[in-house]
């Protein structure tokens, strides 16, 4: 198991390259790091690297969710988040990890980042980082960037706050009381640019909160669910991160971000914390505000005069959950269709298109493909997972995670599906079921033998969206935490606890025309078209070995022209 995982969110970021490598080179410890491509891809793109895990969202999720699917594909013991413009203390992870009860968040001390000089190519005039010089001295407009990267090491921050509106502010003042004297000083607020703590701990505090928004009140909220979960929040003075500012002007943020959603923001988490609306506190804000008192702008705050505007707000949870979770959809008569496509791209390409292209043939709701290379199909996800159980997991979280709908279907990248697969529509009242179709017939890609018997796999699942969700945080978390065991299964609702992850049943049903799984040697589980290669009778009930498959024709002794006529027939209509 990794010790740390830094996790690295970046949208349109310029030096996330050089954010890496320096991590790289000042790593000391069992550390990897996971950088989050929300909605971009660098160019030059980012260097391959043993330590260093990339995960692509085709479409941009938000700086909140890209943290939060950080922390969800993490197996460390560690994490920590860090801004894609930052550079890091030698064996900062160490000193961090040496120093970090369960209950803790901490921060590094903080200095501004000189990281880059505009230099004249003319006269070699340097221009301080910033929007690019109209004309340099010499009359000229020839500058190239150089980069610098380099702690400013005056000023040094090290504490900070929040006032009455819960903004972010320094509290360089604090320095001076005697709790801030030792190494390890707690600090009221956080700028929320990094924050370093156990991994389940941050799942025990529920993650970020995205109901917040994309952006907006990092530190704030990390800071308070810190503290009143009955934690705290401890600055290490001992190790340091230095953080890039922008000035605007050309040198601003690198996306468009409106003040209609810092405001939102701003909005949300003065209601959720001045009115102490989040329901795993056992402090209120008035006992930390008193904590650290005196605290500047809260001397005369009224706390009996907090008003509507304060209350009633239900945060979203994100947490991976440990108890079932009911179906909490609303659209019961006619609910959405979605489909999560996960593959490793370990198949053979005619396969693997051919499925795709099947698919974009009929089915028309929302798609989110999760795979280890790019594809053009649906809104693709990119990871850097090494291929495993474990990955297959994860990948399925992040679509599930992603995807608007309320039901979703499971697709892996070797099985053709016929329509009538997604003509089945989980009972609303029945939310709590996983529904496996179970009339798909295995193909031997070898000799093109077809096979049937009935069986439950997680290629034919489907199920309400809410109900997967629960299942796969629960699946993720324990078997980072434990190990994959054979004894565990694949599919979700077919195994109780304690071999199973929660109380969710399975049911089974049959599409009108039937599915198929094509077993071409980089499958996950073992080809098997024997009957004595299975141990239970049980497992091989209505057990048909024939030559062709229903609906689909003749196959044996013919798969690779039985491929061909169905590439033919979609070119023919144009897919």
């Amino acid at each position: 198991m990794t010790d740390l995982s830094i996790i690295i969110p970046a949208r349109n970021e310029e030096f996330l390259q050089t954010t890496i490598e320096n991590c790289l080179d000042n790593i000391r410890g069992n550390t990897e790091i996971i950088a989050i491509l929300d909605g971009y891809w660098p160019n030059p793109g980012i260097k391959q690297h043993a330590r260093v895990n990339i995960v692509h969202f085709e479409e941009p999720i938000g700086q909140r969710a890209a943290v939060n699917r950080g922390a969800l594909m993490s197996t460390a013991k560690f994490i920590m988040k860090l801004d894609a413009h930052c550079a890091v203390d030698k064996g900062f992870d160490t000193k961090l990890m040496a120093d970090c009860d369960y209950m803790d968040t901490i921060i590094p001390a903080m200095y501004n980042l000189h990281a880059f000089d505009w230099v004249c190519h003319v006269c070699g005039y340097r221009a301080y980082q910033g929007p690019l010089p109209d004309t340099c001295e010499c009359g000229k407009k020839d500058f190239k960037k150089e980069i610098i990267w380099k702690p400013k090491h005056n000023p040094r921050s090290e504490f900070y706050r929040f006032d009455t509106d819960m903004k972010f502010k320094y509290w360089r003042a604090f320095k001076r009381r005697p709790e801030a004297k030792s190494d390890l000083a707690p600090s009221l607020g956080n700028l929320g640019a990094c924050f370093f703590m156990h991994r389940k701990r941050f799942y025990d505090i529920d993650m970020l909160d995205e109901a917040h928004g994309g952006w907006g009140q990092f530190g704030t909220e990390i800071s308070c669910k810190s503290w009143l979960s009955g934690g705290r929040q401890m600055v290490n003075k001992n190790t340091w991160f230095s953080h890039m500012f922008r000035s605007g002007g050309g040198f601003g943020f690198p996306y468009q971000l409106s003040k209609r959603q810092t405001n939102f923001a701003r909005a949300y988490s003065q209601k959720l914390w001045l009115g102490d609306n989040w329901p795993k506190a056992k402090h209120s804000l008035k006992w930390l505000i008193e904590k650290f008192h005196p605290v500047p702008e809260w001397e005369q705050y009224d706390w009996d005069k907090r008003g509507a505007s304060d209350s009633g707000v239900e945060p979203k949870k994100v947490a991976p959950e440990t108890k079932m979770v009911a179906v909490k959809s609303t659209a019961l008569s006619n609910p959405t269709k979605g489909l999560v496509y996960y593959s490793n791209n370990l198949c053979e390409d005619r396969i693997f298109t051919l499925v795709q292209r099947q698919l974009k043939s009929y089915f028309t709701g929302p798609i989110v493909s999760v795979t280890q290379f790019p594809v053009d199909f649906g809104e693709n996800i990119v990871v850097d997972f090494k291929s495993s159980i474990l990955s297959m997991f994860k990948q399925i979280l992040i679509g599930l995670e992603t995807i608007k709908a309320d039901v979703v279907y499971l697709i892996e990248h070797d099985v053709l599906y016929h329509p009538s697969h997604f003509g089945f529509t989980p009972p609303h009242d029945r939310g709590d079921v996983f529904y496996y179709n179970q009339n798909v017939w295995k193909l031997n890609s070898k000799d093109g033998q077809a096979l049937f018997y009935y069986t439950k796999k997680t290629s034919q699942l489907c199920a309400w969206r809410d109900s997967l969700l629960a299942h796969y945080r629960n699946r993720v978390k324990q078997v980072q935490e434990q190990g994959f065991k054979r004894s565990m299964g694949f599919e979700p609702g077919t195994h109780k606890p304690p071999r199973g992850f929660d109380d969710f049943e399975s049911d089974v049903y049959m599409s009108k025309h039937p599915n198929i799984d094509i077993r071409h040697g980089n499958n996950l589980t073992a080809n098997r078209f024997k009957k004595e290669q299975f141990r239970s009778k049980n497992a091989i009930k209505g057990w048909k070995l024939k030559d062709s498959i229903p609906h689909w024709k003749k196959t044996k002794g013919r798969f690779d022209e039985f491929l061909k006529d169905i590439s033919d027939r979609l070119a023919k209509n144009g897919v």
